[in-house]
């Protein structure tokens, strides 16, 4: 959830922040057995214990057991899907296929349109981001920032389960309503120096009787300076039309509207997701930037 601010884009996400404080590239865990089983169990017990150390993780680890589980989820080779998204504000609409590898976070999209809010247009394209640098081709492609986009899509997409990363902190906050009822509530953020935007911030809305993320409010800092007088603007950003698919459950509706005073305002940005599995291959050489890409550089 980021790009610089103001832009009605979703937060970019720190998803970098994934990135940097996930197992290396080449998908190694020292330490760790070699078999696929035992390392989704230990990092499920790691991301347990660390949930567990404060309310507030409590929290988040109570809405991942809504939503599958750290078993089902450290289980989960990958995440694919397409997703589409549309911004008003920023006159623009995208959609792409997506597969992420859920070890390394790396992930390579292939585009099916772009172009104007309510007015995109087929193209063929490719974006990736692998661990390193994010490119996209063609170049021409100019709305669409890689290093911001690359993985947006799916860290909204994968919320709760990436709020169990390393290099997170956890505020367990008082209720507040949500569509006519109140929710427990979480603010999550980034230890100093985790990812592009450590100072993006998530606050979630979690349903008190079934444990489900029903919605959340982030901030977007991607590539600006925080002034802690002045705070970054609150995006509210719906879950909604939630689906089961190998054991996890995720929403495939987002709707964003500003959050000013404490109460939802005009609606700002809306996202979709189909075609979901957790359990297609992860090609690596998709990763690999082809001729006519080029590489979006990082927050100034």
């Amino acid at each position: 959830m980021m790009i610089a601010r103001r832009r009605f884009f979703l937060p970019v996400l720190i998803l970098f922040f994934a990135a940097a404080c996930g197992p290396s590239p080449s998908g190694e865990n020292p330490g760790l057995p070699d078999s696929r089983e035992s390392v989704a169990q230990a990092a499920a017990e790691a991301a347990q214990a660390r949930l567990e150390a404060s309310e507030g993780g409590r929290l988040v680890l109570r809405a991942i057991e809504a939503h599958g589980g750290l078993a089902a989820w450290y289980g989960a080779a990958t995440s694919s899907y397409t997703w589409e998204y549309a911004n008003v504000g920023a006159d623009l609409q995208f959609k792409t296929y997506m597969v992420a590898d859920n070890r390394t976070r790396q992930v390579y999209h292939d585009f099916i349109s772009v172009g104007a809010y309510g007015a995109p247009e087929e193209i063929t394209g490719q974006m990736a981001w692998d661990g390193e640098k994010a490119w996209i081709r063609p170049a021409s492609i100019e709305k669409v920032n890689p290093r911001f986009w690359a993985t947006t899509g799916y860290y909204f997409e994968q919320i709760p389960f990436v709020l169990a990363d390393p290099g997170l902190t956890y505020e367990l906050l008082p209720q507040e309503e949500f569509d006519g009822r109140l929710h427990d509530m979480v603010r999550v953020g980034f230890e100093s120096g985790v990812g592009d935007a450590p100072d993006d911030t998530y606050a979630l809305y979690v349903d008190p009787e079934s444990g489900v993320v029903r919605a959340i409010r982030y901030t977007v800092t991607f590539g600006r300076d925080v002034d802690p007088e002045n705070p970054p603007s609150e995006t509210l950003f719906t879950y909604e039309d939630l689906v089961t698919v190998d054991d996890l459950t995720v929403a495939t509706h987002f709707r964003g509207f500003q959050f000013l005073d404490g109460a939802r305002g005009a609606f700002k940005n809306e996202a979709w997701a189909d075609s979901i599995s957790f359990s297609r291959p992860f090609d690596a050489s998709r990763l690999v930037m082809p001729e006519g890409a080029r590489v979006a550089p990082g927050p100034r």
